[in-house]
């Protein structure tokens, strides 16, 4: 799609004549407000953690015990991609472990992702007579978050509780309201998975050390007390059921309890500590978390915008930068896929949650922390080695794309060439990361099989989505393979990136399922959402536009540029049927679903037919109603999936949507705010709007105007300006 947007012309456009009323106006240098300065005061990490509730912006009825997948976010301390995230837990199995609407915490966890996975090792500091279960409410207007920062009162212990943390350490402090004698419980038997083994063991008079086992995750764990331990209780140990009670001496002074995480060993856990933490006092490590947390908010800078909009944008960029995970420890050393300690000097990372976040988040991660990118690039080449493919996540083989956009943007500190052989495995070997690509090869597409009354949760191949996640990668791989000048290849795959066009139907516009025969399945719903039948998660109004590397070629498919519009316009205003109830798929606009990430390229379709202020109607709307909901304004119309949901906020509300990011290009839009700075490597690009309307009628880069709707990754860097003109 390299320089796609050259074969559109700006014009002046008459739709939405709503927004053309707007008087332009122009402010001079002294009526603009500055810039932020200190973007960690508009974090609010509550932001996704509220439930959605009503059935009109969900679009159903949720059946009784259903809480609809609104964020499954958490608002405890974490650095960027580190070790440890330190959280409040409500609720085992749940998302992230914390729900806004619960009034008791169980404890404070020390890994979290909001994947129904994690939260290892919950404490929570007691009273001494305090018997199972163990819990405490809380009041509302206890509680405060901020980046790096947790505090809350729980009410039944009579303690504050204050929570911040380093890379690979938390650290806890302790106000109890008497001088009382303490104990602190240890829940080691619980995470949102099922605990298969633990171990607690003191070490010394103020120090501990253990583990704790989860299906694969093994997590050593070194604490350090500013108080003797009087007892040390374990009941049931290493069972499911079990826990383990520290009794302390009485003090005066607010306890502290600081604790070193390691996936290799309680040793690692202990250095990990005293590097990180040592002799650092609570305050000194909260200050520096902040600090973190405000260079890297700081590469983004808006000015104007409410202060709703500010809170939004540096919160949706303060979750986007939380995941994947670091791994290995302060010596380099990690535990890999084959459980064996090494050390090769690189950061070792969890994967990525590649089908949601290659679309957006990880694009803002690898323009804001290129190195942390290489690392875990390096990490899934690691993983891959061992089995001869690259890593995937969920769906797709969005590694590719992940990939070609790190290298185009000169993020080289991974082994490039390991990486374009695994995915070349990837792309052409039964067996791995793709399945079903020997149909996929053979036949130009991936079928479903006939099935009678098909419903939302039947299983089968997802061939569309197949197909065309597919089609997208082999595109991206084709880009990686012309930059290694393996030509053969990239020709090769060039080819196969227009697969997409083999589930097409014609006659009705949609994206639709085959059987093996090549024939459409019938009868069809275009309406009907499935999981895992034909589309993966959506319905065909969701995947029918999903042709990020060739918009041109999917409009042409059309007897028209107006059979494409009204299609889109069909998307956007035909009413969801309530009946139709998928637990992940909420959160419409006409069929449209900003609750799950299968089309959130398609607001940006319109750009393709020369309609930009179509586009901008729709990105405008998703950001005003769809983030910040409900009753509290904390509730996302979806799940966040480890940023991707806060990513597509971040580029749609600065201007700037690399829909195919294997191309690094950036279409530009209309921000929200009156000004946005970005702030990468030596140069910054400030962009800037003239007018109130929300109509783009021309784009100029340094004083020229531009051809299209794009600018590359080169010109990003290169900064300067980029002034859109409205009417």
């Amino acid at each position: 799609m390299k320089h796609l947007a050259s074969a559109f012309r700006l014009k002046i456009l008459f739709s939405f004549a709503v927004m053309l009323l707007s008087i332009p106006q122009v402010l001079t240098a002294q009526q603009q407000e500055a810039y932020v300065e200190n973007p960690v005061a508009y974090v609010n990490p509550f932001h996704g953690t509220a439930p959605l509730t009503d059935p009109d912006f969900i679009g159903y009825t949720p059946p009784e015990g259903w809480r609809v997948w609104a964020g499954l976010t958490y608002p405890g301390a974490t650095l960027p991609n580190a070790m440890v995230q330190l959280s409040p837990i409500t609720q085992y199995g749940s998302g992230a472990g914390y729900e806004y609407e619960d009034k008791e915490i169980l404890g404070f966890t020390h890994t979290n992702k909001g994947h129904w996975n994690l939260c290892h090792i919950p404490i929570l500091p007691i009273a001494e007579k305090a018997s199972a279960p163990f819990k405490s409410s809380f009041d509302k207007e206890d509680e405060t978050a901020s980046a790096g920062y947790y505090s809350v009162y729980l009410n039944d212990y009579k303690v504050k509780v204050e929570v911040t943390t380093t890379l690979r350490a938390g650290f806890h402090k302790y106000t109890f309201d008497d001088d009382a004698a303490h104990n602190i419980l240890f829940d080691l038997g619980r995470a949102n998975h099922h605990v298969d083994a633990w171990q607690l063991r003191q070490t010394g008079r103020k120090t501990l050390e253990g583990f704790q086992r989860t299906g694969g995750d093994k997590v050593y764990f070194s604490v350090e007390l500013s108080e003797a331990i009087s007892e040390l209780e374990q009941v049931n140990p290493n069972t499911d059921k079990g826990y383990a009670l520290l009794n302390l001496k009485a003090s005066p002074k607010p306890v502290s309890l600081k604790i070193g995480l390691s996936f290799v060993s309680a040793e690692n856990a202990r250095e990990n500590l005293q590097q990180e933490i040592g002799n650092k006092t609570f305050e000194e490590v909260h200050l520096a978390a902040e600090k973190t947390w405000d260079a890297v908010l700081s590469k983004i800078q808006v000015s104007g915008g409410s202060r709703k909009e500010k809170e939004l944008f540096y919160s949706s960029l303060y979750r986007s930068m939380q995941w994947p995970a670091l791994r290995s420890d302060y010596n380099g050393q990690f535990t890999d896929a084959q459980g064996t300690v090494q050390n090769k000097g690189f950061r070792y990372y969890t994967n990525p949650s590649l089908w949601d976040t290659y679309r957006n988040k990880l694009v803002v991660l690898s323009l804001l922390a290129p190195e942390v990118t290489g690392d875990i690039i390096q990490s899934l080449i690691d993983k891959g080695t061992h089995s001869g493919f690259m890593p995937t996540f969920f769906h797709g083989d969005h590694a590719a794309p992940f990939v070609t956009q790190a290298y185009g943007k000169g993020i080289t500190n991974f082994d490039v060439k390991k990486a374009y052989e695994l995915l070349l495995n990837n792309a052409y070997k039964e067996g791995g990361t793709r399945p079903h690509i020997a149909e996929y090869i053979e036949k130009g597409f991936i079928s479903d099989p006939d099935v009678e009354n098909p419903h939302v949760e039947t299983k089968a191949k997802a061939g569309v989505s197949k197909t065309l996640e597919y089609a997208y990668d082999d595109h991206s791989l084709s880009l990686l393979a012309k930059a290694l000048q393996d030509q053969d290849h990239a020709s090769e795959l060039a080819e196969r990136a227009k697969n997409y066009k083999n589930v097409f139907d014609p006659e009705t516009h949609f994206m639709r399922g085959k059987l093996a025969d090549g024939s459409f399945i019938s009868p069809f719903d275009a309406e009907y959402p499935y999981y895992e039948y034909m589309y993966r998660e959506a319905n065909a109004w969701q995947l029918s536009f999903f042709v990020p590397h060739d918009m041109e070629g999917l409009v042409a498919l059309y007897p028209s540029e107006k059979a494409f519009e009204q299609k889109l316009d069909s998307l956007f205003t035909l009413p969801w049927n309530p009946k139709h109830i998928a637990r992940n798929v909420s959160g419409f606009l006409g069929q449209y679903c900003h609750g799950n990430q299968p089309d959130h390229e398609a607001p940006f379709a319109y750009y393709f037919i020369d309609k930009p202020e179509k586009s901008q109607h729709i990105i405008d709307t998703l950001l005003a109603d769809y983030y910040g909901v409900g009753s509290t304004g904390l509730a996302f119309s979806g799940m966040d999936d480890a940023g991707e949901m806060s990513a597509w906020y971040v580029f749609a509300a600065s201007g700037l949507y690399p829909l195919s990011p294997a191309d690094n290009e950036y279409l530009v839009s209309l921000p929200v705010f009156d000004r946005v700075k970005w702030n990468l490597g030596r140069n910054s690009l400030e962009i800037t709007k003239a007018g109130t309307s929300r109509n783009l009628k021309q784009i100029q880069y340094n004083g020229k105007a531009i051809d299209g709707y794009f600018i590359d990754q080169e010109q990003l860097m290169q900064g300067g300006t980029l002034n859109l003109k409205t009417n």
